[in-house]
């Protein structure tokens, strides 16, 4: 019997995966509501999505510390290990077929239960199909981790959208199969269907300029940028290739604009020597010289 492939993510794979910023790891690290590492596993992935989770809808982070804390202390359970939800500000977990506060340890019980089944009830289907969606989702992902033949991973995706057709993560994921396979056109169905589902997924938009980029297109690939850095400013990737673009296209103070800004976000990583390199060229081009330099890119 072959040996189980172990699963993992880089840092960089990871915050692409959930369209994080670097920084936002790092200070979830910092909490302590994520060991530091170079490789995340499968059950750090799901970690993550429910931190990325709740800081969207605003739990404040001590908050999320003292639940994952004391769901560690009182179940013995990791944030991967069950199901978290929010009431208001309230954080829970399904655990064992109950609704359990970890703090407090107390249950969360449904007054007027006769009007609420009634409000309810039409719900339950969607909701067990997004339930179903997210499975496949998380599936998708495994096959892809594993170097699993890829027509495995976009079956396991358009199950998910299947059931859930505002899947939006498992639409880009097949848009970015599809962009790796080449084929532009379903490429660009999916990203586009992602940006529709989700018109705030800065993630969608960032792929659909690396596609138009990659066509040539500029233009739509300036457009598909800009939104990714209005819905996320921070998006150090989105400053980086928009610095290539205007580089590559000769207009240089956007372009040492945009790679000033990704350094400040981003001044350790291997693309930051690039940056500082291409910020050294513009420089000696626009004041010393006067030539245009060559545009590298990694």
């Amino acid at each position: 019997m072959a040996p189980v492939t172990q699963q993992s993510w880089t840092r960089k794979e990871i915050c692409r995966v959930l369209s994080l910023e670097e920084r936002q790891l790092r200070n979830w690290e910092k909490q302590g509501l994520i060991s530091s590492a170079d490789n995340y596993a499968f059950s750090d992935l799901l970690t993550l999505r429910t931190l990325n989770t709740l800081r969207e809808q605003k739990i404040p982070a001590r908050r999320i510390r003292q639940s994952f804390q004391s769901l560690h202390d009182r179940l013995g359970q990791s944030p991967a290990d069950v199901k978290i939800f929010t009431e208001g500000k309230r954080i829970g977990v399904q655990y064992s077929g109950q609704r359990i506060e970890p703090v407090t340890g107390q249950m969360f019980f449904d007054f007027d239960t006769a009007d609420k089944t009634r409000t309810l009830a039409p719900r339950h289907e969607p909701q067990r199909n997004r339930e179903q969606a997210d499975f496949w989702f998380q599936k998708g992902l495994e096959l892809e981790q594993s170097n699993a033949p890829v027509d495995e991973a976009i079956d396991a995706y358009v199950k998910a959208i299947e059931l859930n057709p505002n899947a939006a993560g498992a639409l880009v994921n097949l848009g970015t199969i599809y962009f790796h396979k080449r084929e532009w056109q379903k490429s660009e169905q999916y990203y586009r269907a992602a940006v529709e589902a989700d018109p705030n997924y800065s993630l969608a938009h960032y792929n659909l300029g690396n596609l138009y980029d990659e066509r040539s297109d500029p233009d739509r690939a300036y457009v598909h940028y800009h939104a990714a850095l209005r819905i996320q400013p921070q998006y150090a990737d989105a400053h980086y290739n928009l610095a290539l673009l205007h580089q590559g296209q000769g207009d240089m103070m956007k372009a040492l604009s945009h790679w000033q800004t990704y350094l400040k976000i981003d001044p350790s990583s291997q693309w930051a020597q690039i940056a500082r390199r291409e910020i050294d060229k513009i420089k000696q081009s626009t004041i010393v010289t006067g030539a245009k330099p060559v545009l590298m890119r990694p």
